[in-house]
């Protein structure tokens, strides 16, 4: 067995933009994004840490480094997923995100779950 098939956690986004929290005439763009979590491995995991790159359009990267995910350390069973939502505020209508999540596994093996980059985009900035 593969040390990819026991360690697979897969996550995707979704992401909104929060008109009502947003003031763009003093650079304040409010996002929320949606996280799923999967686990597509053969062996539990339990989220420890997070560990995110956030970017601006004028090329500003902030480092959020915490524990869990809102306040939580999901624990899942292979084919179990965790969702939650949070949320971003940049300086500009158009930014991105990407990271990681370290995990542990019932094994004791510690791993990174990747989260691919995903942008961050007021409606209509980008068509």
């Amino acid at each position: 067995m593969s040390t990819a098939e026991n360690y697979d956690i897969q996550v995707s986004v979704t992401t909104d933009y929060i008109t009502e929290q947003s003031i763009p005439e003093e650079d304040r763009y409010v996002f929320a994004y949606t996280i799923t979590i999967e686990n597509h491995g053969k062996i539990a995991a339990k989220l420890q840490t997070r560990h995110w790159y956030i970017t601006n359009a004028d090329n500003n990267v902030e480092e959020v480094m915490g524990e869990g995910v809102v306040g939580e350390h999901p624990h899942l069973q292979p084919g179990e997923s965790y969702q939650y939502t949070s949320g971003a505020v940049i300086e500009t209508p158009v930014g991105s995100m990407y990271g990681s999540y370290q995990m542990l596994a019932d094994d004791g093996t510690k791993f990174d779950a990747p989260i691919k980059p995903f942008t961050l985009s007021i409606p209509h900035a980008l068509n």
